[in-house]
């Protein structure tokens, strides 16, 4: 399904990717944590291992108001949490699980020749390792667009640990709109989903085509807000129960338009 292009171009990071999905018609661009996940998993460790939830949110906070860049915030984040990387992966995939509705969608995108491909400001070995006990069908082989890690001693897993940035010049780490814009220069038509829940995805929030955007159980629906403030077209979603009824409906011929409009959009 993928094309030969080795990558989209960015001058910003040597990290590698996917090839574009030149020939697809509809493309669903994804978060992983909180999105994708039913916890979020940096949260998890930071929460639990870490600074705790107050200092984070306090962090969160700030990133919205434009206090401090994503990138910095989430490095502090991580910083706070110093078990062993092993420990860190063994820990979350006893503990995090799926949204209840995303094997459905990602059978149905599967059905569909329709691309998934995982947009994510974590690291992909603790994507790939979270993977594997949810979705283990899959877990080697689903498209990851990601952060990476680095340890202090490569020989010594147990070492420091720390986050390597896709886009170490960006304020957003990864900055998530490369993975949506390249896209836009192909020839043709294509409708970009892209389905996101927090301050990672603000970077992506005006670039796709139907954004949604998940309401979170705890109130914590930081990209949800963001989008209100900034007036931003977006579709709010409990769970992907909700995203696999607007993608079936746009495949099938509504345009997307209208279902921003049908969720309250001015557009």
């Amino acid at each position: 399904m993928a094309s030969s292009t080795p990558k989209p171009f960015d001058y910003d990071s040597e990290l590698p990717y996917p090839a574009l999905h030149e020939k697809a018609k509809y493309v669903v661009l994804t978060d992983w944590d909180g999105t994708i996940t039913d916890k979020d998993t940096n949260d998890y460790l930071t929460d639990n291992y870490g600074m705790g939830y107050e200092a984070r949110r306090a962090l969160n906070n700030k990133v919205l108001t434009g206090e401090v860049s994503y990138r910095d915030s989430f490095h502090q984040m991580l910083e706070s949490v110093t078990l062993p990387y092993d420990e860190c992966k063994r820990i979350l995939r006893e503990n995090i699980g799926l949204d209840p509705g995303f094997k459905e969608f990602y059978d149905f995108c599967r059905s569909k020749d329709i691309p998934v491909v995982l947009v994510s400001s974590g690291m992909t070995p603790i994507i790939r390792a979270v993977l594997s006990s949810v979705l283990p069908d899959d877990a080697d082989s689903i498209e990851i667009i990601a952060n990476e890690v680095k340890f202090s001693n490569p020989d010594d897993p147990a070492s420091h640990w720390e986050i390597i940035y896709r886009h170490p010049h960006s304020h957003h780490g990864h900055d998530k709109s490369k993975a949506i814009l390249p896209y836009r220069d192909l020839p043709g038509e294509r409708v970009i989903f892209f389905c996101g829940d927090g301050v990672s995805d603000l970077s992506a929030a005006a670039h796709a085509d139907v954004l949604f955007a998940k309401e979170m159980a705890n109130g914590d629906s930081d990209l949800m807000r963001f989008c209100k403030r900034e007036k931003i077209a977006h579709v709010p979603f409990n769970d992907f129960t909700d995203v696999t009824k607007r993608v079936k409906e746009v495949i099938e011929g509504k345009p997307y338009k209208e279902v921003l409009r049908e969720a309250g959009n001015d557009v």
